[in-house]
C-alpha cells in the first residue's frame, strides 16, 4: 500500500516572507505582530485622554487672576511647609510691583533667559521642545528644560516641583488655560512678582533689593542679567556667593540682548565690566566669551 504524502498546507506571501528572514529578524516580526501591543497602547492612551479629561475639570480657575493678584501660591507653601520640616521659621519677602515700575533691560534679561519665544507661542514652545530632545538624544543624557515662562508660572502658582509626567500634564494644560484667559502682559507681570529668586525671595522687587540693595526699577543691565541667570537655581546660584556658573550665565545674557538688539554695544561693554569687577575679574575671562559664542550658535 503506498504511503501517504504528508500534508502540504499552502502558506501566505506573508508567512514565505517570514521564512526567508533570519531566526532573530522572524523573532521580532512574530513579537511586533502580536495583537497585545496594540491593545496595550491603545487602552494606554484611552486611560490618559480619561485622565486629561477629568483634570481638566479639576483645575483650578485662573479667571480669578484677571482682577486680583494671588494671596499665596503653591510654591511659597512648599517652601514654608519645607522650613518648618527643618525646624526653620518660614521667610517670605515678597513686593508686588507693575511692569513700568521694572526696568526693562531686566526684563529683557529674563525673557532672552527663560523664554525668547514668549510673545509667540500660546503657552507650550513645540520648537524648544524638539531642540531640548534633539539635544538629548544627541548627547545621550537629559538636557536643558523647555518648559515656558507661562508653564513655570503655573507650576510656581498651583503646582509642586516635583518632576512627575502627572505634574507635568496638568502644567501644560494650565499653561493654556492661563494664555487663553489672560494677556501676555499680564502673564509676564504675573511671573516676575512670584518667581523665586533665593531663598523666601519672590519676585523681582523683593530679589532685587535682597541681592542688590536697589529697586527693580534702578536694576543696572549687570544686576538684572544676573537676576534672570539665577533662575534655573535660584537657591543655589545666589549673587553673594559669587558662583562660577552665575558669572558665564549672566556674561552670555549680556550677550544675547546686545546680539538681539535690547542693549547697545556700549551698553553690553559696561555690563560685561561691571560683572568683571563684582566676581573681582580685571577682564571679561575667555569662558565668558565662550559662552556667548555658544549661545549665538544655538540661536
Amino acid at each position: 500500500m503506498a504511503s501517504r504524502p504528508p500534508s502540504v498546507r499552502a502558506s501566505s506571501p506573508r508567512t514565505q516572507k517570514t521564512k526567508q528572514l533570519p531566526a532573530g529578524a522572524r523573532r521580532a516580526v512574530r513579537k511586533d505582530s502580536s495583537p497585545g501591543w496594540g491593545r496595550w497602547m491603545f487602552g494606554g492612551w484611552l486611560l490618559f485622554v480619561v485622565w486629561l479629561s477629568v483634570e481638566y475639570v479639576r483645575l483650578p480657575d485662573v479667571r480669578a487672576l484677571q482682577t486680583q493678584n494671588p494671596r499665596t501660591t503653591a510654591l511659597i507653601t512648599q517652601r514654608a511647609e519645607e522650613a518648618l520640616a527643618e525646624g526653620k521659621k518660614p521667610r517670605v519677602r515678597q513686593a508686588w510691583v507693575p511692569l513700568e515700575a521694572v526696568a526693562p533691560h531686566a526684563l529683557d534679561a529674563v525673557l532672552s533667559s527663560e523664554d525668547a519665544r514668549f510673545y509667540k507661542h500660546e503657552g507650550v514652545d513645540w520648537i524648544e521642545v524638539e531642540n531640548a530632545l534633539e539635544q538629548s538624544v544627541r548627547k545621550a543624557r537629559l538636557g536643558r528644560g523647555a518648559s515656558t515662562l507661562t508653564q513655570q508660572l503655573a507650576k510656581n502658582l498651583y503646582l509642586s516641583t516635583d518632576r512627575s509626567l502627572l505634574r507635568k500634564g496638568k502644567e501644560l494644560l494650565l499653561a493654556r488655560q492661563l494664555e487663553t484667559h489672560l494677556s501676555k502682559q499680564h502673564i509676564l507681570t504675573l511671573y516676575v512678582n512670584v518667581v523665586e529668586w533665593g531663598e523666601g525671595v519672590y519676585g523681582i522687587e523683593a530679589a532685587a533689593r535682597e541681592h542688590f540693595g536697589t529697586s527693580a526699577r534702578a536694576l543696572s543691565v549687570a544686576q538684572g542679567a544676573m537676576l534672570a541667570g539665577m533662575l534655573p537655581a535660584p537657591r543655589r546660584w545666589l549673587p553673594a556667593q559669587k558662583p562660577e556658573t552665575l558669572r558665564i550665565r549672566a556674561g552670555a545674557i549680556i550677550g544675547r540682548l546686545q546680539r538681539e538688539g535690547r542693549i547697545t554695544a556700549t551698553q553690553a561693554r559696561e555690563a560685561q565690566a561691571e560683572l568683571s569687577r563684582f566676581f573681582g575679574e580685571t577682564s571679561v575671562p575667555g569662558s565668558v566669551v565662550e559662552a556667548i559664542s555658544r549661545l549665538s550658535s544655538e540661536s
